[in-house]
């Protein structure tokens, strides 16, 4: 279950973080990020080590479903779970076209996500929007 909302100050910019994304997939996260949270900083982390630099209770992870070298696992789903045990306050979505990969991801401590097929969608944004400030999953 994600963490409850924090409470940040109206005019802070998001800070969201794509965690082991290709440089076209970056591309297209961000385009979609920017568009959903006007403003916000987009940063990204290809390792393990830039990910505990950036890690901090006011970011957004992005967190791709298959890691690449760099990180302590290949599964996003494992890292979501890993981070969820070990840190508080740290709010996360799973990129993901494959809805089983996203209800596991749900039940490890992510936020609902989205697939790169949707990624322009109005509800995307919904998504990205609620997880940015922390808002509670509503149930559906």
């Amino acid at each position: 279950m994600p963490n409850p909302p924090r409470n940040t100050p109206a005019d802070s910019a998001p800070r969201v973080i794509l965690v082991g994304h290709c440089g076209p997939d970056s591309f297209l996260l961000r385009g979609a990020v920017s568009r959903a949270l006007p403003g916000a900083i987009i940063q990204s982390a290809d390792d393990q080590a830039t990910l505990a630099r950036l890690m901090g209770p006011d970011a957004l992870l992005l967190i791709n479903r298959v890691l690449e070298s760099g990180f302590d696992t290949e599964s996003g789903i494992d890292l979501i779970r890993s981070i969820a045990q070990s840190r508080s306050g740290v709010r996360m979505m799973l990129i993901s076209n494959y809805p089983d990969a996203q209800r596991q991801a749900e039940q490890a401590g992510a936020y609902p996500g989205f697939g790169k097929r949707d990624v322009y969608s109005d509800e995307t944004f919904a998504r990205l929007r609620q997880a940015a400030t922390g808002e509670p999953i509503r149930a559906t």
